[in-house]
């Protein structure tokens, strides 16, 4: 049997860089050169050597063999920093019981609950914007999934300027992560202005959700949030007396995780789709359709089946940009992945972006295509927007939901028309961001 040295060395290594430049600079473009490589290649991040996963079938195996394949490397050593062993975080040997806990929080009963504010924070986005304004898209959507997490997180407990403060700190934070994960350890202890900024916006987003959570404890109501839900929860039957829910700072952990996964990321969803249907008019169109067809009613929860086309605008705007574009692992024992044994410790990688951007497995995997998913349930190997096997992601339903709904809303009564024909190039930081699109806005009738 190979063993990970054996494993040819992905193109572009540098001394002491390692992949840090390919990676910064053109981070997409190489990871899709590298199946013509092989199946499996070692990349150098940081002082780290990783496997990097090439093959469906081998990243398939990565994600439903969670206990082998444990959460860790690199982005996820980054990832605990800034929000402790959340649920989407944590290590194997915490996972189940964290699930299980914050399952409720995401029942369908609970979703339906929040979809009203889904689209009154949508429509309220709509309705501030007027005629002939050129607005920043991606700032834009990240206000209003900022708003909505405030609301279905916290609904009165956090104030405006917190709450403004703590979307400034995450967006510090999530700008400079990626970089941080792959660069030379040693420049992290060098003293300068961005180490400190990081420190800062850390430290502080910190107090401010140990704040509201500190200020619930003991409060038995149902507020109707995610918070509330969390609070409610039991644990195991044999857990010690007054440790059968989450302590303290694992609600901090759980709320961070949580923020962290319901602003960004569905934020360049909402952006990336936008500026795709601007760019194919027709889909658009159907889209505008299904939203008349509500009959001027704001979109409800009960509405997510009608709105079949808007749905799978949603799911190839998470085809062509998956907010986890680039996934660390750690092998928690030794095992072997394609005829290679990984003593435990490896770090692995993989990526979604090349899973979906595979030729042999989307014909013109760059074309925006709604209408392949037309009576298509998506392959578990091929499609890994939200992850797969016990991992997936707990919050997927509510962030299709939240997608789906806001996006009918927003184009109810507005039009957004590009400024330029130029197509626009992701920025891969630790989500794949429009950045820079600028859009003017227009009434429908126009």
């Amino acid at each position: 049997m190979k063993t990970a040295v054996s494993v040819p060395l992905a193109p572009g290594s540098l001394p002491l860089l390692g992949h840090a430049l390919p990676l910064v600079r053109d981070p997409l473009a190489f990871l899709e050169s590298l199946p013509a490589h092989g199946e499996l290649l070692r990349l150098r991040m940081g002082p780290k050597t990783v496997v990097m996963v090439c093959d469906p079938g081998l990243t398939r195996r990565i994600l439903v063999q969670d206990h082998i394949f444990d959460k860790g490397g690199p982005l996820y050593d980054r990832i605990r920093e800034l929000v402790g062993n959340g649920v989407v975080s944590c290590p194997h040997g915490m996972h189940r019981r964290q699930r299980r806990l914050c399952q409720p929080a995401f029942h369908p009963d609970r979703l339906a609950r929040y979809a009203p504010v889904f689209t009154s924070s949508a429509e309220a986005s709509s309705r501030s914007w007027h005629d002939g304004q050129v607005i920043d898209v991606t700032e834009e959507m990240m206000a209003l999934t900022a708003r909505i997490a405030v609301e279905t997180m916290f609904t009165s407990a956090l104030s405006p300027h917190a709450a403004q403060m703590a979307i400034t700190d995450i967006n510090e934070l999530m700008d400079t992560l990626l970089w941080r994960a792959i660069r030379p350890g040693w420049l992290e202890r060098l003293p300068g202005a961005a180490n400190l900024r990081y420190d800062r916006a850390r430290a502080r987003l910190r107090r401010t959700i140990d704040g509201v959570v500190s200020g619930r404890r003991g409060d038995p109501a149902d507020h109707g949030d995610l918070l509330s839900s969390l609070q409610g929860t039991t644990g195991d039957p044999g857990s010690p007396a007054g440790q059968e829910g989450f302590t303290g700072p694992e609600l901090t952990d759980q709320i961070l995780t949580f923020f962290f996964a319901g602003t960004e990321t569905t934020a360049n969803v909402l952006a990336w789709a936008l500026y795709l249907l601007a760019r194919h008019p027709e889909t658009e169109s159907r889209v505008r359709s299904e939203a008349d067809a509500l009959a001027d009613a704001p979109p409800a929860f009960a509405d997510l089946s009608a709105l079949e086309v808007t749905h799978h605008v949603v799911m190839e705007t998470l085809r062509l940009y998956p907010p986890a574009w680039l996934v660390t692992r750690t092998v928690a024992e030794d095992t072997e992945l394609g005829g290679v044994g990984l003593p435990a410790g490896s770090a692995i990688a993989f990526s979604p972006y090349l899973i979906h951007h595979r030729p042999d497995l989307y014909e013109a995997p760059h074309r925006f295509d709604p209408d392949r998913w037309c009576g298509v349930q998506p392959d578990r190997a091929a499609y890994l927007p939200f992850g797969s096997g016990a991992r997936k992601c707990i919050g997927s339903r509510f962030a299709m939901a939240e997608a789906v709904l806001a996006l009918v809303a927003l184009l109810a009564r507005r039009r957004l028309v590009l400024l330029t024909d130029r197509p626009l190039r992701p920025t891969a930081k630790s989500t794949l961001s429009p950045r820079g699109l600028r859009m003017r806005v227009t009434a429908r009738h126009a």
